[in-house]
């Protein structure tokens, strides 16, 4: 005995065949769907838990401080490698030393770079310095008269243009047997006066070995 097509109640009679088909492919889709979307939510949450693992449970710390540089020994070992002596700054305890070396972009110059609290200075030795030297380094600058700091008198530059000296605003020099000295960077007055006064008693000493 055959049995009797389902009535399908939206629509008060038997399904045909192809409504039948067309009500299955709409159920298939309505569960890849759901299942595509189920996925979606799964692996959202599986980065989400990957990504608080990474910020969370790695052990993270501060960098170690860098180590303080001490000038006067670096001075000794460069002095020892070049065969000449050096100058020694002895800067106010609270100025940041940020670097101390040979700089060889023109000519050899022994370099130390100061951080104070404000703006920076750099003192460098150029050694056998030609007496354009100062000029290159500072963009054209001239001399434009003299401060003296512990009976030692400095040439001082007038920075016209600090973008064309690369910043600088102060600057002064004084010779030391065949090389100068020079102390700039970016200064008022008072902080150009502690650098020379830093470096007054290594020029004493090595204008006394000059002569």
């Amino acid at each position: 005995m055959s049995r009797e097509p389902r009535v399908v109640a939206e629509l008060g009679r038997p399904e045909t065949p192809q409504e039948t088909a067309d009500r299955k492919a709409e159920s298939s889709r309505v569960y890849r769907s759901s299942q595509t979307a189920r996925n979606l939510i799964a692996a959202l949450i599986a980065t989400l838990i990957i990504v608080g693992v990474v910020i969370f449970g790695v052990p993270r710390g501060t960098p170690p401080e860098a180590e303080p540089i001490d000038v006067a020994a670096v001075a000794a070992d460069v002095a020892a490698a070049e065969g000449r002596a050096l100058i020694v700054p002895d800067a106010p305890a609270d100025w940041r030393v940020n670097r101390a070396y040979i700089d060889r972009d023109d000519l050899s110059a022994w370099t130390v770079v100061y951080a104070p609290e404000v703006g920076f200075v750099r003192i460098a030795q150029g050694f056998d310095a030609d007496p354009a030297w100062t000029t290159r380094v500072l963009g054209g600058a001239d001399v434009d008269g003299t401060m003296t700091v512990d009976g030692i008198e400095w040439s001082v530059y007038a920075i016209d243009d600090p973008d064309r000296a690369g910043g600088i605003t102060a600057a002064i020099s004084t010779q030391v047997g065949d090389d100068t000295v020079l102390i700039y960077g970016v200064a008022d007055d008072d902080l150009m006066a502690q650098a020379a006064a830093s470096v007054s008693s290594s020029i004493d000493e090595l204008r006394q070995e000059s002569q």
